[in-house]
C-alpha cells in the first residue's frame, strides 16, 4: 500500500469513527434539572436519580446518578448527559445545615425541605414511583422540581 492510499484509508476510517460516535451520542438523552422554591441559601441540594421502581423504592436504593448542588439562590440547576432513554425518578432534599444527612424530628419526620420529580407528594413516606416517574427521550429533556 502506498503512502497516498494509507492516508486516504486512515482519513476514511476517521470519518467513519466520527459518524459512529455521533450516532451513539444521538441515541442518548440529556437532562437539565432546575430546583425552585429554595428559601434558605445555605447548604446544598442532595439529589439522587433512579432508573427503575426497584431501585427507587428499595431499602438499599441504588441511584444511577447523584448530584450535590450548592443552594446559593432561590433557583439552582444541574445537568446530566449521556443517559439511556427510559423511565426515571428523582428524590432530593435540601441539606440546609450542611451536615450531609437529612435531619428528622424524634418521630422520624424530615425537618429539612425535600421533593420528588414531577413535584410528586408522598403520603407517610416518599412519593411512589408512578407519581415521581418521568420519561426521558432521546435528546434534550428538562425537569423542574419545587422544593417544599
Amino acid at each position: 500500500m502506498n503512502r497516498t492510499s494509507l492516508v486516504s484509508t486512515l482519513a476514511g476510517l476517521m470519518i467513519l469513527a466520527a459518524g459512529a460516535a455521533s450516532a451513539r451520542e444521538a441515541k442518548t438523552a440529556n437532562l437539565a434539572v432546575t430546583f425552585t422554591g429554595i428559601t434558605k441559601t445555605t447548604g446544598a441540594i442532595m439529589m439522587a436519580m433512579f432508573d427503575s421502581q426497584a431501585a427507587y423504592e428499595g431499602d438499599d436504593a441504588k441511584p444511577i446518578r447523584v448530584a450535590v448542588v450548592p443552594a446559593g439562590s432561590a433557583e439552582v440547576s444541574t445537568a446530566f448527559e449521556g443517559l439511556a432513554p427510559g423511565h426515571y425518578a428523582i428524590k432530593l432534599y435540601h441539606d440546609v445545615n450542611g451536615d450531609g444527612k437529612m435531619n428528622t424530628n424524634p418521630f422520624g419526620m424530615p425537618t429539612e425541605p425535600y421533593a420528588f420529580s414531577n413535584n410528586a407528594k408522598g403520603n407517610m413516606g416518599p412519593a411512589k414511583w408512578p407519581d415521581a416517574m418521568f420519561n426521558l427521550d432521546i435528546g434534550e429533556n428538562k425537569q423542574s422540581i419545587t422544593i417544599d
